[in-house]
């Protein structure tokens, strides 16, 4: 029998997946100069035949880094959330960007670090010791790592990590020159072969994190219950972050640090599949792939001929989508 909540989650992934055809189509077809709709549905097809399909076919990196991106924050976030069981966590708010960003500088401009793979490697250890970090100071004190605790300890992380990131940069002009654009977040600069290399990292955060969906689902019914339903908690909590780190850690390395997408996303989700992160995981990241190329084709379009950076965009999308929730809970509380 097909429930109420399974024809919603099925409903949810099959509009998701057309407004992610359509805004892909919109992300090829617009930009500095814009092309017909049948030209941008034959570059994303693989067709050139024209200089107005040769024209779109350089913008499907851009488009599918955009998904890439957005899944991948998506689901970080969601994970995240899980396994803190704070419904503010988010890799931005917990510093895990931050902590990405200035292992990456750092490694940059003190040891003339280069290199796709290892700039990754680098982004995944720097978000790791930030997670670290912000989970032991909240865990500190009375009642553990409550979700307040948690969250202050994130927000002054990041405000210390942020500010040691222009501390390094500032005295350098040519490390800030080459990578101010990095630290706004935004994925024009989407390369074929940076993304091959990510390809694997970004397959066993998804792998990781999807093997642990029924342990989050465990974890949302408290330690004590998940416990006694035999599942092993704090394996699950390691290795449930793990993959969340390094979808976060890749995905700061590919396009900078781009905030709000694992707080929003995981939220407006969770109002139409569920709790249940079998469906949640999944629908967070078409969710996530859908918000990003639409927020860049956004800021493509409303500057032409210039742009603005999907990093400055998402704040401003996020924001007001983030204080709405925040309200309708509320309300549904009273």
């Amino acid at each position: 029998m097909i429930t109420t909540t399974h024809t919603r989650r099925l409903a949810f992934v099959v509009a998701a997946l057309a407004l992610l055809a359509i805004v892909c189509v919109c992300s090829v077809k617009f930009g500095v100069r814009s092309i017909s709709t049948d030209d941008a549905i034959n570059a994303l097809l693989g067709h050139s035949d024209t200089t107005e399909q040769a024209a779109a076919l350089k913008r499907i990196p851009r488009t599918v880094l955009g998904i890439v991106i957005g899944a991948a924050l998506a689901v970080a976030g969601t994970t995240m959330q899980a396994v803190t069981r704070n419904p503010l966590a988010d890799p931005g708010i917990f510093g895990v960007l931050s902590g990405a960003s200035l292992a990456v500088v750092i490694g940059i401009t003190f040891f003339s670090m280069s290199g796709a793979v290892i700039t990754m490697i680098v982004a995944v250890i720097g978000s790791a010791a930030a997670a670290v970090f912000v989970y032991t100071v909240g865990s500190l004190g009375r009642g553990g790592a409550t979700p307040l605790k948690l969250a202050l300890a994130g927000a002054a992380t990041t405000a210390a990590l942020s500010s040691l990131v222009s501390a390094i940069l500032l005295p350098r002009i040519d490390v800030m020159d080459k990578f101010r654009f990095w630290q706004i977040g935004g994925v024009g600069g989407a390369e074929w072969d940076r993304m091959s290399m990510a390809a694997p990292f970004l397959g066993i955060g998804f792998v990781v994190v999807l093997a642990m969906t029924t342990g989050l689902n465990a974890l949302a019914l408290g330690d004590d219950v998940a416990t006694s339903l035999g599942e092993n908690v704090l394996r699950t909590r390691i290795v449930a972050s793990i993959g969340a780190v390094i979808l976060c850690g890749v995905a700061t390395a590919l396009a900078g640090p781009i905030a709000f997408v694992g707080l929003v996303v995981p939220h407006i989700t969770r109002m139409v599949v569920g709790t249940d992160h079998r469906w949640l995981v999944p629908c967070s990241a078409l969710a996530g792939a859908v918000l990003i190329v639409a927020a860049d084709t956004f800021g493509r379009v409303i500057t032409r001929p210039s742009e603005i950076a999907v990093g400055i965009i998402m704040p401003l999308i996020g924001a007001p989508l983030f204080i709405w929730i925040i309200r309708r809970q509320k309300v549904k509380e009273l």
